[in-house]
């Protein structure tokens, strides 16, 4: 038979480079290990978060018997304070110290004539001293009403019935610590999955070449379809190492209530992260395919790895260090408008809830433009090297028409 009589249709021989590239390296041990961690992490971060909220009870505060009374002044004045105190009651001064020496109390809390007198096994906790601070301060207030001939009863629910108005020109968003868990999730995750796809596309790439498989591929198979399949077939296991995780953490954060945001903003965005990975698995892992070609070596694949990546380092070290502080900082807007750094700092801003929905969709238009420019010029470079051995390949001279 002629070599074009040996040549399938394009659906099909895309589809049979996917599903090869899928079964071969899902077996592998970076694969499977890569995998493993993400989970574990995914469901470890809201199980601690869920367990460490459970064990922050309130602080336990004691008073003597004939302090009796002070104990539901310090749980309410703690209740305005928004303190979780807990208050009971002990015999006298000998038994509240052997408690707090024991630890079954944190503070033995006594009337004294100057105001009241903390018994700590160490130190006194910022917190608590304001609330005795504040009851303190109240005590004195009433006493000083009282002798003047008012009613101190009135005049603190006068007081409690005043309140501040406040008009927020740009109101603050709700849950700001969990969007930025969950910004900083999602980029990691997007960060560790496109170096870990992409490089597994350089790699494979040189591994046919350097074995002389891809000959065999391509006395079947034209250029275009072994590079699509191999990218369609590696973007696969990618998508589930950004799926398994998501989806773990994202039910378990809910079902312990570790998480408080809505499902609908949870999901929709884990939903905004897997398209941003698709997007940016097409933009890195064309590069990586058509780089990979350049070289017939493994050990040279470690050079190409760099300015091919500089980009995502770039957009990782901006998301971490200035999202955090400033998510609505102009260098971040403008970064994630940009193609290569938006896969990592879009999603975070989605996340963080300060992305409109033209910055959205305008930087994903972007990104699958400048994705349908790579394809054309990644696609002649990996035509035009993947069978040519020795010496690098110069990218000019592999842009060259064959």
């Amino acid at each position: 038979m002629t070599p074009d009589k040996l040549r399938i249709g394009s659906r099909e021989a895309v589809t049979l480079v996917a599903v090869r590239e899928i079964t071969v390296r899902i077996r592998s041990k970076a694969f499977l290990i890569l995998l493993a961690i993400t989970a574990a992490a995914a469901v470890a971060i809201p199980l601690i978060s869920h367990y460490a909220n459970l064990s922050s009870g309130p602080t336990k505060v004691a008073v003597v018997q004939q302090d009796a009374s002070l104990g539901p002044t310090l749980e309410a004045t703690a209740a305005q304070l928004g303190l979780k105190v807990s208050v009971s009651t002990v015999a006298d001064h000998a038994t509240g110290v052997d408690q707090v020496k024991g630890g079954q109390i944190a503070v033995l809390a006594e009337s004294g004539p100057q105001g009241i007198q903390a018994t700590v096994k160490k130190t006194l906790s910022t917190q608590l001293r304001q609330l005795f601070q504040v009851v303190d301060q109240q005590k004195a207030l009433n006493a000083q009403i009282t002798r003047l001939g008012g009613d101190p009863a009135a005049v603190g629910q006068a007081v409690a019935a005043t309140r501040v108005q406040v008009t927020a020109l740009q109101p603050a968003q709700s849950q700001n610590g969990q969007r930025l868990t969950i910004a900083i999730i999602a980029a990691l995750l997007l960060y560790m999955t496109l170096m870990f796809v992409g490089q597994t596309v350089a790699q494979g790439v040189v591994e046919e070449k350097s074995s002389r498989v891809v000959e065999l591929l391509l006395s079947t198979l034209r250029p275009w379809q072994l590079l699509a399949g191999k990218v369609l077939g590696t973007g696969a296991l990618g998508l589930v190492q950004m799926l398994v995780p998501a989806v773990l953490g994202l039910g378990v954060g809910l079902s312990t209530g570790a998480l408080s945001l809505s499902l609908g903003s949870s999901v929709g965005t884990v939903a905004w992260a897997l398209a941003w990975y698709g997007v940016g698995f097409a933009l890195y892992a064309l590069v990586f395919a058509a780089l990979g070609a350049t070289v017939s070596r493994q050990e040279d694949v470690g050079g190409l790895m760099f300015p091919a990546t500089a980009p995502l380092i770039l957009a990782w070290v901006v998301g971490i260090s200035v999202v955090p502080s400033n998510p609505e900082s102009s260098l971040v807007e403008w970064l994630s408008m940009v193609p290569p750094c938006a896969p990592v700092l879009m999603p975070m801003r989605i996340a963080m809830g300060v992305a409109p929905l033209w910055q959205m969709l305008l930087s994903l238009v972007l990104a699958i433009a400048f994705s349908g420019v790579l394809l054309r010029f990644a696609g002649r470079i990996y035509r035009n090297a993947v069978l040519r051995s020795g010496a690098r390949i110069p990218l000019r001279e592999a842009l060259k028409a064959a």
